[in-house]
């Protein structure tokens, strides 16, 4: 038998059967934990917005429990404060959080989950958590990442949501605390880091130009969804420069040959 030392340390950097280390590991959890307190904090300005639309304490925190996607309650109690008719309110709330069901496309490969685990872990599928979840490079990380971001904020959002709500007259201008802005925050944070060709950048740009340019042109919702039409954009405006670039090199090789048969 042979006796064999494990260096001082070694915990730290061995790789694991998917290429995380401990570090790596840590890292996650310190990230993910940030992203979940950050916007977890913004559950305070949805629960005292909620309560002055006219929902009880009650209807806000089940919004928060059953509901769980931030800027879908966010519009709902948004129509209904401006007046708006309950189905049309879910109408919007329901277009807004289509883009979870695109998420959840791409995370099913990621995470590879169990089938028994997945119903709950849908609840959990948000921006944030597919942020950070596809930030990682390894499906172990992914599902650390997926799992602290998620737990962390699902736990906070509700908890912020019936403080808001019940402290709705003390907190005042929910607006002046600028507690709504965490969100879209950390998720740029998130995502700026993984725009790292040019074809991701434009897509990103493009995105944002869609969005912001149709805000004031259609109802609640709406933009966010025209703004995914970025990406086939881009990629059709990629291969339509690729197909001409080829041609033309295509055309230089035919003329080419042209002309060392005439010699």
């Amino acid at each position: 038998m042979r006796c064999v030392t494990t260096p001082t340390g070694a915990d730290n950097t061995a790789a694991g059967p998917n290429g995380a280390t401990p570090r790596d590991q840590r890292a996650v959890i310190r990230d993910a934990l940030g992203v979940g307190v950050a916007v977890g904090l913004s559950g305070f300005a949805f629960g005292a917005t909620a309560a002055g639309a006219g929902l009880g304490v009650l209807q806000a925190c089940a919004l928060s429990l059953l509901v769980f996607t931030g800027a879908s309650q966010f519009a709902f109690v948004a129509a209904l404060g401006a007046g708006g008719s309950p189905l049309a309110a879910v109408a919007g709330a329901l277009v807004l959080g289509a883009r979870n069901a695109f998420y959840g496309l791409r995370l099913s490969t990621l995470l590879r989950l169990p089938p028994a685990v997945r119903p709950a872990a849908a609840h959990w599928v948000i921006d944030e958590t597919s942020v950070v979840a596809l930030a990682q490079g390894d499906t172990r990380s992914a599902r650390l990442g997926f799992t602290v971001t998620g737990a962390s904020l699902f736990t906070l959002w509700n908890l912020t949501t019936l403080l808001g709500a019940l402290g709705a007259e003390a907190l005042g201008d929910t607006d002046a605390w600028g507690l709504d802005a965490a969100a879209p925050a950390a998720f740029l944070a998130l995502l700026a880091p993984m725009l790292r060709t040019a074809r991701e950048r434009a897509t990103a740009l493009l995105g944002a130009a869609l969005g912001l340019g149709l805000l004031p042109l259609l109802p609640s919702g709406v933009p966010v969804l025209a703004a995914a039409l970025a990406a086939p954009l881009v990629l059709c405006a990629g291969t339509f420069r690729r197909g001409r670039r080829d041609g033309a090199a295509a055309q230089d090789r035919t003329d080419g040959d042209g002309r060392g048969a005439e010699k």
